[in-house]
């Protein structure tokens, strides 16, 4: 039963603006259309929100281009302390923007919750951040001179978030552009807008100047896109989602030579070796696998595990996962929520039908569920054959393929067996093995027994057709300044 009434949904979503954000007005798109926000619990339309058009895109970046210059002589703790308020603005609307959440995304309130506090600490991180930005000053080494260094923001960016985390997401490149002193242009996914449109009211009340920051909506991501990366006023581009989309973004901003960050897909093996606690591993492998319902880049996407322990594993694992109550997220202990749309939902479910058609066998789960909503039993495969797709593509949902393997060199070679670098999990109780495995694997992030590793104050991003860029940390900021250097004669 729903711990939320209907009346508490509807006034949840309406007091959420859903216009165009440019400039500092809220406006209405200048083709008067709009665009269905479904609910995908049920696919049922929650909200209409503006459809922005290519001059929308064009006139946001106007917006940016005449402020940037005021913006980057902002003093950088103002700029701090409007990301601090703004932090604070989460905060206290905490409640209600998980609610928005779960009804546009689908996650249950509690991970929606989790998300909320998550996406609100890269402000209070780069608040703090932006009076750190430094240079440096040192003598020319045949002392005949001086060399200075200074960080200066990098311009005008475009910004395009994905649908999986619609707040985390915009904060992890919101933060950093406002502390470095950037303008920025900003398009969450059309299934999720609700989050960012409450997200960018939050920073219009917390004193963010006009301009500085922009929003546009479209059903149509390439049409606002092209104008915005063709023109040579922008100078940043930042982007999460699929490495396919990932590498026409790449090329296309090739022509205007255009700062990228681009954090794509991912396939994350977990490493499970034969000296690992069990019930640890299955414990890491429950969060790596089902946070966000399986639709994460971040999600262990295969299960690699000591030909001893596989069977044991394999079944502890199946039982957690067949305990999870699935439903709307709004119903009270709901551990899994419908996925994003139909075309995920038949994207899983291909895969699966892939992997059972190749010889693996469902010890759990296996199907979509009837009836209204995108929904998907959590389920672990054993017997799955080498060529199986999903272990070479990403899944984006609650399945986990389990497979063994004999050795620690054969577990290296298998998990590096990909064309992604994101994030490998590893559960070893020896430390000697710890870093030779960690060293060994071609990825931009490990977690070592423990099965998250998202944090603010740490470098976010991957390798090979993962991306390249990082989010969050001190590294965070760099993405949104540029480096100028300076020979003084004396």
């Amino acid at each position: 039963m729903s711990t939320i009434s209907a009346s508490q949904e509807q006034a949840a979503v309406e007091a959420i603006p859903k216009r165009l954000y440019i400039g500092g007005e809220w406006r209405d798109p200048s083709g008067g259309a709009t665009l269905a926000v479904e609910d995908p619990s049920t696919g049922e339309t929650l909200a209409e929100v503006a459809d922005a058009t290519p001059d929308d895109s064009r006139a946001a970046l106007d917006a940016c281009v005449a402020v940037q210059a005021e913006w980057a002589a902002h003093p950088p703790r103002e700029r701090g302390e409007i990301l601090r308020r703004a932090w604070e603005g989460i905060n206290e609307r905490a409640d209600e923007l998980a609610l928005v959440m779960t009804l546009e995304m689908g996650k249950p309130l509690a991970e929606s919750k989790a998300e909320i506090t998550y996406a609100a600490e890269f402000f209070r991180w780069f608040a703090e951040e932006a009076v750190r930005i430094e240079g440096r000053f040192a003598t020319a080494p045949n002392g005949q001179g001086r060399l200075i260094t200074m960080r200066q923001p990098v311009g005008p960016c475009y910004a395009i978030t994905p649908w999986n985390f619609p707040m985390a997401m915009g904060t992890r490149k919101i933060g950093p552009a406002v502390a470095a002193g950037c303008t920025m242009v900003i398009k969450p996914a059309q299934q999720t807008p609700l989050s960012m449109l409450a997200l960018v009211q939050i920073l219009e009340q917390a004193g963010l100047p006009a301009g500085v920051l922009n929003l546009v909506m479209s059903s149509s991501s390439g049409d606002v896109s092209a104008p915005l990366i063709a023109d040579p006023r922008l100078r940043k581009l930042t982007f999460t989602g699929s490495t396919e989309v990932g590498r026409k973004l790449i090329e296309q901003s090739a022509a205007g030579v255009l700062r990228t960050s681009m954090e794509l897909g991912g396939n994350a093996p977990f490493l499970v070796f034969a000296d690992a606690d069990v019930d640890a591993a299955v414990e890491g492998a429950v969060i790596a696998k089902m946070r966000n319902i399986g639709e994460a880049c971040t999600a262990a996407n295969r299960f690699h595990v000591a030909a001893q322990l596989q069977d044991e594993f394999t079944e502890k694992l199946a039982a957690k996962l067949g305990d999870m109550r699935v439903g709307r997220g709004t119903d009270e202990g709901v551990k899994v929520g419908p996925l994003i749309d139909g075309t995920q939902r038949d994207k899983v479910s291909e895969l699966v039908r892939d992997a059972t058609g190749k010889g693996a066998q469902a010890v759990v789960g296996g199907a979509a569920r009837e009836g209204a909503g995108y929904f998907y039993e959590p389920t672990v495969l054993a017997g799955v054959s080498a060529d199986a797709r999903l272990l070479k593509e990403e899944i984006f949902g609650p399945v986990a393929p389990v497979i063994g393997f004999d050795d620690e060199e054969a577990a290296i070679a298998a998990a590096n067996d990909t064309e992604f670098g994101l994030v490998a999990y590893v559960y070893t109780s020896d430390l000697k093995r710890a870093f030779r495995v960690i060293e060994g694997l071609e990825t931009g992030m490990v977690g070592l027994n423990q099965g998250m590793v998202s944090n603010p104050a740490a470098p976010f991003g991957g390798v090979k057709a993962s991306g390249f860029g990082r989010e969050g940390g001190n590294e965070g900021i760099g993405e949104y300044l540029e480096t100028k250097y300076v020979a003084m004669a004396l």
